[in-house]
């Protein structure tokens, strides 16, 4: 089965750090670009970061410049994304995808509809 795989989510105070990871099941992640999103109660998606295939680009949204980081591990067929600093409005669950339809030197956040591949989600809480 063609699969991705969230996991890493959990409850932190504010201030505190998650490391999320994607992992590709029944194949492999290294023809794809990667992003992560994430849907809050109430709000819409939003793309929070992205990685290209090479993994030599990177994009982030302004809300998360400078916390977050996004990294990719073609040998363990994984992506990771370290959080730090997390606020309450970063509570949301977290997906990853994967999508072909790009360059290899670009990624995207945007446009979901792009993606082949979309994870179950894991829930990120960030709460005192």
């Amino acid at each position: 089965q063609l699969q991705l795989v969230e996991s890493g989510g959990g409850l932190v105070q504010p201030g505190g750090s998650l490391r999320l990871s994607c992992a590709a099941s029944g194949f492999t992640l290294d023809a794809y670009a990667i992003a992560w999103f994430r849907q809050a109660p109430g709000k819409e998606r939003e793309g929070v970061s992205c990685i290209s295939v090479t993994g030599g680009i990177t994009n982030y949204a302004t809300s998360v410049q400078g916390r977050f980081t996004i990294s990719r591990d073609n040998a363990k067929n994984t992506v990771a994304l370290q959080m730090n600093s997390l606020e309450p409005e970063d509570t949301a669950i977290y997906y990853c995808a994967a999508t072909r339809w790009v360059v290899r030197t670009r990624c995207v956040m945007t446009t979901p509809s792009i993606f082949d591949y979309w994870g179950q989600g894991t829930q990120v809480t960030v709460s005192s």
